[in-house]
């Protein structure tokens, strides 16, 4: 039997896990923190459950994927229940739109800010739904390692003008700019900034509407440990708390890898879903690992994240499972995130408040929420954010209070931050980054960092950073890109 290792236990490594054990590979994850998750860790404290990173799923179909491989049922081990609204989105005026699939409801959302952009709405949908068929349906789970892979698909990106941004594809269907902040926010998501950011991820606004947006019972760190519990079940092994330290690697091979404890392993494959520049890092002297590292550190970087989670007395209703809370900017703001790196008091929000649908993620009678602020990564923001993190956590706090929860200082049992710095601690992340590389066209597809290293021909990439990019479906869909190079490659 073939082995493979896979470096980190995050959704793109669990999911390549199960892929590979599912088709007779024997694979180890080795995952440096004491649960796995990434990026979508869990804090269980004082009654209340904090998910630490994504909270929308959206796709359910490629998940169930996993669990059908081995001819198994996700429901075994994750309930997904439908949120809807999908969002509502706020504006310091005291607008809410209400964000959703329920197509009747929807065009009463958007005629409220302007009736003439229903038109122009239906026409923007027909569009999403055509860069759907060719950057997700067809190119998702495709890997590009080489050039003529890239022009192959270049006439169908060119038709669909791939070159544009989002927010300027948006503007020329509809003319209210709440609705055009509205239609192009989603790339924030996968961080992306929506002035800058290829025209072809306005498929997300497709996936949405046909795949809904869906929520593990329990909060995401539920399908963390569905997916960890399927892989053990096919018979994969999970290693915890014990971070890899070094990749070894011979000529144009990767041999085995070796960890903080001391513990060494050979295998055949190796799979990072780690950092990519740290990955490479873990390389050493290698030629190879020098070489590549170099080259992604001059490489632009999606920006970071501040997150102010919170435990509060009380129960919101009114309060729906997501919110945003657009700032005064909007272009401007995204200015000071992406080019100026400067920390905006007055920033967007992002609300998360699972206990509207799942009120078991806190004590009886209380609410978990957390306020998500994206921020400039570690190379353009130079602060300290253990002195400054306390102050813009009070700055959120403020802004929570005036526009969506008065009082809410009030009822606070417990609070806690996470900041860049965190991500780069906790997660390796290079400069803080919360999405690894940022998704411009000359960073996408091919122009990503490969699912295959060039040069080292048994070391291989799955994640965020690799094609099709981050986001659960973008890292579920490297994922199934990755498993058909490794399977082909070892001959399972």
């Amino acid at each position: 039997m073939k082995r493979a290792a896979i470096i980190g236990a995050g959704f793109g490594g669990l999911a390549l896990a199960i892929r590979l054990q599912s088709a007779g590979i024997d694979t180890t994850i080795l995952e440096g923190r004491d649960r796995p998750g990434g990026r979508a860790y869990v804090w269980q404290r004082q009654g209340y459950t904090f998910d630490a990173g994504p909270t929308v799923i959206t796709d359910p179909a490629c998940l169930r994927e996993l669990w059908d491989l081995s001819g198994s049922d996700m429901a075994t081990d994750v309930e997904l229940v439908p949120v809807t609204p999908f969002y509502r989105l706020n504006w310091p005026d005291g607008t809410n739109f209400d964000y959703s699939n329920d197509d009747p409801a929807l065009m009463q959302e958007i005629a409220k800010l302007d009736p003439a952009d229903v038109d122009g709405y239906r026409r923007f949908l027909r569009y999403s739904a055509g860069v759907f068929v060719e950057g997700y349906e067809k190119l998702g789970a495709v890997p590009f390692l080489d050039f003529k892979s890239m022009l192959r698909a270049a006439p169908q990106l060119a038709r669909y003008q791939a070159w544009r941004s989002v927010y300027s594809v948006v503007s020329g269907f509809v003319r209210n700019e709440k609705l055009r902040q509205a239609l192009s926010f989603h790339t924030l998501l996968v961080g992306g900034n929506p002035m800058t950011t290829s025209a072809i991820y306005a498929l997300i606004h497709k996936l949405e509407r046909d795949g809904g947006v869906w929520f593990a019972k329990g909060g995401t760190n539920r399908l963390v440990e569905g997916m960890a519990r399927h892989f053990q079940r096919l018979g994969g092994t999970l290693r915890l708390s014990d971070p890899v330290v070094a990749i070894e690697a011979r000529s144009d091979r990767v041999t085995g890898v070796t960890s903080e404890s001391g513990w060494h392993g050979d295998f055949d494959a190796i799979a990072s879903n780690g950092d990519v520049v740290r990955s490479y890092e873990l390389l050493g002297r290698h030629r190879r690992g020098v070489k590549a590292a170099a080259r992604l550190r001059r490489k632009r970087f999606s920006p970071s994240l501040f997150v102010l989670h919170l435990g509060v007395r009380g129960e919101w209703h009114a309060i729906p499972h997501h919110t945003i809370l657009f700032g005064p900017r909007y272009q401007g703001l995204l200015g000071d995130i992406y080019d100026r790196g400067e920390l905006a008091d007055d920033p967007s929000l992002y609300v998360h408040h699972p206990t509207v649908t799942d009120p078991d993620m806190a004590p009886a009678g209380c609410s978990t929420f957390y306020a998500l602020a994206p921020v400039p990564h570690l190379g353009k923001l130079h602060i300290d954010w253990r002195a400054e993190g306390a102050a813009y956590a009070d700055r959120i706090l403020s802004i929570l209070e005036a526009r969506l929860m008065p009082g809410l200082r009030s009822r606070i049992e417990l609070s806690f931050h996470y900041t860049p710095q965190d991500f780069a601690d906790d997660l390796g992340a290079h400069l803080g980054s919360a999405f690894s590389l940022e998704p411009l066209l000359t960073q996408s597809a091919y122009f990503r960092v490969h699912n295959r290293d060039d040069e080292l021909r048994n070391l291989y990439f799955v994640g965020a950073g690799t094609h099709p990019g981050a986001g659960i479906p973008g890292v579920v869909g490297s994922a199934k890109a990755t498993a058909g190079l490794m399977i082909d490659d070892l001959g399972a």
